[in-house]
């Protein structure tokens, strides 16, 4: 299928994967990009090792919802700590 410039327009075809989904039109973003999105984003690089079968898990629960295992366990992880310390608010009264 030819995509013309006025297609670019169409949410729908952004929504769907129509567009942005060719693995021939990536690239890295340059450091500094990455740099400027983490800080506006207050996100910090981390390294952890995880079971792989725990990854795998992860990522089949991610896709499910529709995302990457990576913001999926970024959620997981904010969901808990949010409600830990609820919790410690809570017995603290």
């Amino acid at each position: 299928m030819a995509i013309k410039l006025k297609d670019f327009d169409d949410a729908d075809k952004w929504e769907s994967g129509e567009l942005g989904a060719s693995e021939a039109h990536v690239k890295k973003a340059p450091p500094e990009a990455e740099k400027s999105v983490d800080d506006s984003l207050g996100l910090q690089l981390v390294s952890i090792r995880l079971q792989k079968a725990l990854i795998e898990d992860l990522k089949n629960m991610a896709k499910e919802e529709g995302l990457g295992y990576q913001p999926y366990l970024r959620q997981i992880l904010t969901k808990h700590v949010k409600a830990a310390k609820q919790a410690r608010i809570a017995t603290s009264r």
